[in-house]
């Protein structure tokens, strides 16, 4: 069986093996066709595929829907669960420091682990093997999307810079429209990292090298997705998603890039040189018209292998390929959301909330408005300080079971007490309501309210007599009747949590 991280070609001989990859012959052009095709195949929750007769484009294959459902990634990655690589960060940076002899063995063992996980700098890389320097862009098979996008795109590349000052690597996905064959329009939000790397080389009057790899192994592409916080280097994210390091080759202009890269765009950003840039078909469903300029990409010269893989993704209306990929960053960072929120019990980002519009969050409440603390922390942390709407629940709400949390929010959330609403805040500059990246945010507080809070005692929700429900359940079964009550759990951990909240305070349940 192939090693699914060691290229983006050995996964895909991985998913053949076990019979998830399509194979298209037929002659299909980048431009609005694989979309379309791809698009049908993600809303099926299809296989992924590879286009093997590229039109216009000899010698390319594309391939798309990389990341097809949750379990191939989890496999690819060698997890048992998507936490469990969450867990791998945190366990790096959570540990008390060694005191017994017993302890500081072990530390020399995680000082091990660690060092397994750093890159490794290595010498040679088949993606060298060949180089275009005349138009570099104009060879790749770039999609376009949709009618009315404003060129082609890359759509699945990591763009790799260094901050000028700190020389750590960040690497991230964001789109980049063709402007020329020479020039590219990188799309990147002023939050993001490579704008700060950006920002810094700005300042400094100088250029900024860059870097664009098309076409890695699952684990470091998604790397380049996640949102790593700074100051750590992406390159080692990388080596803690796939649990070992990554290979890196060192371009002329000084960038580290994954050795086991398809094929690798190198260049430079002028400090100062600027571009309109869209409109784009984006994963809200609508055409991005960006106000702001943004930086204009200079590349020097294309880098490939032999019988390259050209790594391409579509967006647009919700469900498609972002939503998978949304969904493992959400396993992924849980454990991460827990160290820095230790009352939070679960997650969901609903992928028709496009993640960056609807947080579901429960916690394990243990104060009054400990719900509404734990919404204004996420609006000022992170990723999810981008997060249009947050609802919080008790641990008790599954978050996942969207019927739960409607009930929730309106059983428990007061409008005139427990809605927050900040305007004029800092936004997704996606967001089709934001301007410049500038919008509003609400926050809905749908944790059951104490007397503290509310001035009353909470609900005396409805619960059966479990004698009676025994019985009844024995005499159903004789008659083919199956299944129980779906709310059971939740009513019996309603009920614990407002027993251990009086007891906690000196009194009895009402």
């Amino acid at each position: 069986m192939p090693d699914p991280l060691k290229s983006l070609q050995d996964y895909l001989a991985w998913l053949e093996e076990r019979g998830s990859l399509l194979r298209v012959r037929d002659p299909i052009s980048p431009i609005l066709e694989i979309p379309s095709f791809l698009r049908r195949v993600m809303y099926n929750r299809g296989p992924t595929v590879l286009f093997e007769n590229v039109a216009g484009y000899p010698g390319w294959r594309v391939a798309g829907n990389i990341y097809q459902n949750l379990d191939t990634v989890r496999e690819a990655l060698g997890v048992g669960n998507l936490e469990d690589i969450g867990e791998r960060l945190v366990g790096l940076v959570q540990s008390p420091p060694p005191v017994s002899l017993g302890e500081k063995i072990s530390s020399l063992r995680k000082a091990k682990e660690v060092s397994s996980l750093l890159p490794r700098r290595v010498r040679s890389a088949r993606f060298t093997k060949n180089i275009v320097e005349d138009g570099p862009l104009a060879s790749l098979p770039l999609f376009k999307t949709w009618p009315r996008d404003g060129s082609r795109y890359i759509t699945l590349g990591l763009v790799i810079v260094r901050d000028p000052q700190s020389g750590i690597t960040n690497m991230g996905v964001y789109r980049v429209m063709e402007k020329s064959p020479q020039e590219g329009v990188v799309h990147w939000q002023v939050h993001k990292r490579g704008a700060l790397a950006y920002k810094k080389a700005l300042e400094e009057g100088r250029r900024l090298p860059i870097a664009i790899v098309l076409g890695s192994d699952p684990g470091t592409m998604l790397a380049g997705v996640a949102p790593v916080p700074y100051p750590m280097d992406k390159l080692f994210f990388a080596g803690v998603l796939r649990g070992k390091g990554v290979d890196v080759y060192e371009l002329d202009n000084g960038i580290m890039v994954p050795a086991n890269a398809e094929a690798v765009l190198e260049g430079y950003i002028e400090p100062g040189k600027s571009s309109p840039e869209g409109p784009f078909g984006d994963h809200w469903g609508f055409y991005d018209r960006p106000l702001e300029e943004y930086p204009v990409a200079v590349f020097e010269r294309l880098y490939h292998r032999d019988d390259p893989v050209y790594p391409g993704t579509v967006v647009g209306l919700p469900p498609l390929e972002d939503a998978v990929i949304g969904k493992v960053i959400e396993r992924v960072f849980l454990p991460v959301m827990k160290m820095v929120f230790p009352e939070i019990v679960d997650v969901n980002f609903p992928v028709h909330g496009v993640f960056q519009g609807l947080m579901i969050v429960s916690i394990k409440k243990r104060f009054p408005w400990h719900g509404k603390k734990v919404l204004l922390g996420l609006w000022g942390v992170g990723q999810t300080s981008l997060t249009k709407m947050i609802v919080v629940v008790d641990h008790f709400v599954d978050v996942h079971d969207l019927g739960q949390v409607m009930w929730a929010v309106t059983s428990f959330a007061h409008p005139g007490r427990d809605i927050v609403v900040l305007d004029n805040a800092h936004t997704d500059s996606l967001d089709p309501t934001s301007i410049a990246s500038v919008g509003a945010k609400i926050g809905i507080d749908a944790t059951v309210k104490f007397r503290e809070e509310a001035g009353r005692d909470p609900p005396d929700i409805v619960a059966p007599d479990e004698r009676v429900e025994e019985k009844v359940a024995r005499v159903a079964e004789k008659y083919g009747v199956k299944g129980g009550d779906p709310w059971r759990r939740l009513v019996r951990e309603y009920l614990d949590t407002i027993r251990v909240w009086y007891e906690a305070r000196g009194g009895s349940t009402p």
